[in-house]
């Protein structure tokens, strides 16, 4: 078993992995070591992969270095896929991950990810086992943070569910712009690549993929531990 830690823009998920096999997955706002002390006693991972899409806490690090073979996720990690992404320095691990995990889960197939977080990133990986980048929108809270922020009069909404497409109140219609607007971008940028590579399979992850997922009118896959399979697979393939 590996500990896998995923730490990105709003939270860290810490996750235990056997394999395809999740034995244990949580988030945490933040990453402590009482947290990592109680899951490792627990499970007794034999190795352990950090991937940060910030700063990894230096008590924390120096903490995992002296009591688990670490492997820090980078630039020059090495990934079982091929990487076309012109700027290879610039990704964000937590998407290349995202493709090696779908890559694992389903070799014989085109496989979009969609991870649906603080960002909404796109991300495509051949049949053949190739990466070739994809796209990165706002997600659903910074979109209605934005229009907070940059209008005089707007409210911020901060909790939000399903409406209608045509709203009857201002905080309708910024919930219908912002919850259905972005179902149609997830829609139609699934159409588009669906032209492009035929048979392509649909995976979405990410804290609000569940959410969102009943509204699109593609058929797709629900995986929110695709980016720890990931990452776990990666961890393997280095060892």
């Amino acid at each position: 078993m590996n500990l896998i830690i995923d730490i990105g823009n709003t939270s860290t998920k810490i996750a235990i992995a056997d394999g395809k096999e999740i034995r244990f997955f949580q988030r945490f706002s933040e990453l402590a070591i009482t947290d990592l002390m109680s899951i490792t006693s627990e499970y007794k991972p034999k190795r352990g992969i950090v991937s940060a899409v910030g700063e990894i806490p230096l008590k924390v690090l120096d903490w995992l270095k002296q009591n688990i073979p670490l492997h820090i996720a980078g630039a020059n990690t090495n990934i079982p896929i091929k990487n076309e992404y012109s700027t290879p320095e610039t990704l964000g691990f937590d998407r290349l991950a995202g493709a090696v995990g779908a890559n694992y889960l389903f070799p014989d197939r085109h496989v979009l990810v969609v991870d649906i977080g603080t960002a909404i990133t796109y991300d495509l990986v051949t049949r053949q086992g190739v990466y070739k980048g994809g796209a990165i929108s706002p997600g659903l809270r910074l979109r209605f943070k934005a229009l907070n922020s940059y209008t005089t009069r707007l409210p911020l909404i901060e909790k939000y569910e399903v409406v209608d497409i045509i709203g009857s109140s201002t905080v309708e219609c910024i919930s219908s712009g912002v919850i259905n607007g972005t179902a149609l971008e997830i829609d139609g940028y699934i159409d588009k690549i669906s032209s492009i590579y035929d048979d392509c399979m649909v995976v979405l992850t990410g804290g609000d993929a569940y959410f969102l997922a009943n509204m699109l009118k593609n058929s797709i896959f629900v995986n929110p531990f695709l980016m720890v399979i990931g990452l776990n697979r990666i961890l393997e393939f280095n060892v």
